[in-house]
């Protein structure tokens, strides 16, 4: 290891923590200046999403979704792309869903259409991010750029359909109701200790992708060139990879795993399909990436962060009247700040006490 690089633990532990306590310190700020005690604000939190079980199947919940949203970011960063369109692809991956339920949840058991309903989320939020793969292999046209193109799109494409699905005689902006067949079985009935909560499946079927992942990106061939493709394009370009193949492949995968981010919500909550049911989740993919490093083990820590934020923070609210809800989406954004843009803060004085300590043994 070079005296100018950082170590493996440190770059994939020790900056991470630090900037989550930076983050979690400015906040703490904000609150005290809110008039409440951030002390006492992170005992409430801790316990309501953590320490409570039920809190805890909240919060799992949650994580559920914001999984598939990182690894949707994740595996695009590995090929040095930056997919801002998880939300769209989200959004789009579950009508996809919905529209395979409508067709078959009258014919089909459970056992038959979930895997079906899934495989129509993670097709059509592939299909929704086939454009922007191709306009960036084939033409140049930035993915950051057009993925938030897309966004926008979906948002407005979704508000149309939606508006088209409301059944006859009803005033909420959704479609029909799903049949029983169609709804994801809950975890509460293996682990009571969960309680009356969403927690399901989905849970489980996001830790599977995140070991299928790991395994794809680190102990396959295809890994190694989506890997080398981020690392140095040209170099991977001279070794024998289809540049252009590459990218298109990785963005469908990356649709394909934000699509399957819809279906913890609407088949496993809702039940139906809703206006702006993601809710941010695509979104706050990008920070479980940046924070998480795009490693599993990081991005289902992260998850649980984000999921324990969206559960502690309601209850927070409910019981401290001066911290809304919103403070919690400016943490988010802290945390998206010293993770994201600031992730080498810490960096050159992390170096120089790695430094100091060899020299130190050395002597």
């Amino acid at each position: 290891m070079k005296k100018t690089e950082l170590p493996r633990w440190a770059t994939g532990f020790a900056l991470p923590i630090l900037n989550l306590l930076s983050a979690l310190l400015v906040a703490g700020l904000v609150i005290h200046l809110l008039g409440e005690s951030p002390s006492e604000s992170l005992h409430i939190l801790i316990d309501s999403a953590i320490l409570d079980p039920e809190g805890l199947g909240y919060t799992l919940f949650y994580a559920s979704t914001f999984i598939f949203a990182g690894l949707a970011v994740s595996i695009a960063m590995q090929a040095g792309l930056f997919n801002i369109g998880a939300e769209g692809q989200m959004y789009v991956g579950g009508l996809g869903l919905t529209l395979a339920v409508l067709a078959f949840d009258a014919h089909l058991p459970g056992w038959l259409m979930i895997p079906v309903a899934m495989i129509g989320a993670a097709l059509f939020g592939a299909l929704w991010s086939f454009l922007p793969g191709y306009l960036q292999a084939k033409r140049g046209s930035h993915v950051v750029v057009t993925t938030i193109m897309f966004n926008f799109i979906a948002a407005s494409l979704m508000n149309y359909v939606i508006l088209k699905m409301i059944p006859e005689g009803q005033q909420n902006p959704a479609s029909r109701v799903f049949a029983d067949s169609a709804s994801l079985p809950l975890l509460n009935k293996i682990f009571p200790v969960f309680g009356d909560t969403p927690l399901n499946i989905s849970f489980l079927l996001a830790i599977a992708a995140l070991v299928v992942y790991g395994v794809i990106v680190w102990r396959s061939s295809w890994g190694y060139k989506l890997r080398a493709t981020g690392l140095n394009t040209h170099a991977a370009h001279y070794a024998g990879v289809r540049i252009d193949r590459m990218i298109i492949v990785t963005m469908l995968a990356s649709g394909a795993l934000a699509g399957l981010g819809a279906v913890n919500s609407v088949m496993g909550s809702t039940h139906y399909l809703s206006l702006n049911f993601p809710a941010g989740a695509g979104f706050v993919g990008i920070a479980i990436a940046l924070m998480g490093r795009q490693h599993p083990v990081g991005i289902f820590l992260s998850s649980v962060l984000f999921g324990a934020l969206i559960q502690g923070g309601f209850d927070l609210s409910l019981e401290k009247p001066n911290i809304p809800q919103e403070t919690f989406i400016f943490i988010q954004g802290l945390i998206i700040l010293f993770c994201g843009a600031m992730e080498n803060f810490y960096a050159p004085a992390l170096l120089k006490l790695i430094n100091l300590t060899r020299t130190s043994k050395e002597a």
